[in-house]
């Protein structure tokens, strides 16, 4: 582990900047030995059996059998744009319990992608655990032993919260193209109706990579004396326009496919070739090009020769072109297009410099104490960007400090298995909020 601290000028308020590469700890249990977890937890593929089910939500460091639920607001909510709908549902889990005093609460804000299922499995059926499955369970880095943890499909979404795809409450059809334009702002009001309905008087902390970052940066601005920790992973507070461009030819595959339709259109139908080549497209900037050199490199198919009639017509002849094709197909079939749009739009449009004037006056009412977590290889969001944070949180007063971890995984790599996230988000999490 190397640390490099670096001071800042008048301009930076004479703050230290904390800069980790490698096996970095970062808050006073630095260097306190990791909880075993296991990949492949023992109980997937077992029998629908009673002992079974005990096994499942008694593996070590599992949360085991988990079940969504939906909270229905039914005050009308009003988004930024002035448009308002007569109340929505929030689809979401929870894992852990909450305390007497109501104040262990750690939200997870999900990415572009992701949804409420963090952590756990439906059924003993399933084949994959929630997307945040190796960060959250009994002695993890979010330990539901000592915290209870919140994640919601977000407002705008497409896996039981309401959004585009949702119905319209006067006609019954999807509400598609004519849902009103939702922000970053709009999810976490209504991610706040949501912790006032399960009775949490206090956020122990907001955790989320990408745009769940954008989320955890915008719930220490709106709600600042309700969150005590906010740790943004690989974001951004106002993206460049790089990766506004990839979004823009994402929504442009989508809306040039006919089956768009102006977003009209069938649940189940639409743009699917559309919306696969889109996430194709993003899936590119999640990686890095030393993690797809590693994985696929120049390999073709099978290993050997492509056949002449495959080159002919353009088939995919490189794993790599193979994977992407997986990727966009795995996600035309749990994913709604019109939501594509709408969530890339709320990435862009999100810019709180441009909100409150500058950085630092967007930071102003913020009291939560704040680590964010960059990484090397991310080319998508890059380490200057969440740099960025925190410094202008430091130049307004804010207790702020970043973690830089050296890694070749991209962008995705919050998502991945990391000792040394681990260690630092549990550190950060049990270190005194003043």
């Amino acid at each position: 582990m190397v640390v490099r601290r670096t001071r800042g000028g008048e301009n930076d308020a004479g703050f230290n900047v904390i800069v980790v590469r490698g096996a970095g700890f970062l808050g006073p249990a630095a260097g306190a030995p990791l909880t075993p977890r296991r990949r492949s937890p023992r109980w997937r593929g077992v029998n629908d059996s009673s002992d079974d089910l005990e096994l499942a939500c008694s593996e070590p460091g599992e949360v085991g059998l988990v079940e969504a639920r939906d909270f229905v607001s039914a005050e009308p909510f009003t988004f930024d744009n002035g448009q308002s709908i007569p109340g929505f549902t929030l689809r979401y889990e929870t894992y852990g319990r909450l305390n007497a005093a109501r104040d262990n609460a750690v939200f997870v804000a999900h990415a572009l992608s992701g949804d409420h299922h963090a952590a756990g499995i439906h059924s003993l059926a399933d084949r994959k655990p929630g997307w945040w499955n190796n960060l959250i369970g009994p002695g993890k880095a979010l330990d539901t032993n000592r915290y209870f943890v919140v994640c919601s499909n977000c407002l705008g979404g497409c896996v039981g919260s309401t959004g585009p795809s949702s119905p319209q409450p006067e006609t019954g059809r999807p509400w598609g193209a004519g849902f009103p334009q939702v922000t970053i702002r709009d999810m976490v009001r209504a991610d706040k109706r949501l912790l006032d309905h399960l009775g949490v008087t206090a956020l122990h902390a907001v955790v989320g990579g990408s745009m769940g970052g954008m989320r955890v940066l915008q719930f220490g601005i709106e709600y600042p004396g309700f969150v005590r920790r906010l740790l943004p992973m690989a974001t951004t507070a106002r993206e460049n326009a790089q990766a506004i461009a990839f979004n823009a030819v994402g929504r442009e595959a989508i809306m040039q496919d006919p089956g768009w339709n102006r977003g009209e259109y069938p649940k189940g139908g639409g743009p699917r070739v559309g919306l696969a080549i889109a996430r194709m497209m993003a899936h590119i900037t999640y990686l890095s090009d030393a993690s797809m050199e590693q994985k696929f490199g120049r390999r073709k198919r099978g290993g050997g020769a492509v056949a002449p009639e495959a080159a002919a017509s353009f088939d995919a002849q490189y794993e790599v072109e193979r994977y992407l094709q997986h990727q966009g197909q795995a996600f035309i079939n749990r994913f709604d297009a019109n939501t594509y749009l709408y969530i890339t739009r709320a990435i862009d449009d999100f810019d709180l410099a441009a909100a409150y004037g500058s950085l630092e006056q967007a930071f102003a009412g913020v009291t939560a104490r704040t680590l964010c977590v960059a990484f090397t290889s991310d080319w998508l969001f890059p380490t200057a960007q969440n740099r960025e944070i925190v410094l202008a949180m430091l130049r307004a007063g804010k207790p702020a400090s970043y973690a830089e971890l050296d890694t070749d995984l991209g962008h995705d790599s919050f998502l991945l298995d990391s000792p040394q996230l681990y260690d630092l988000v549990r550190d950060f999490l049990a270190a005194p909020a003043d």
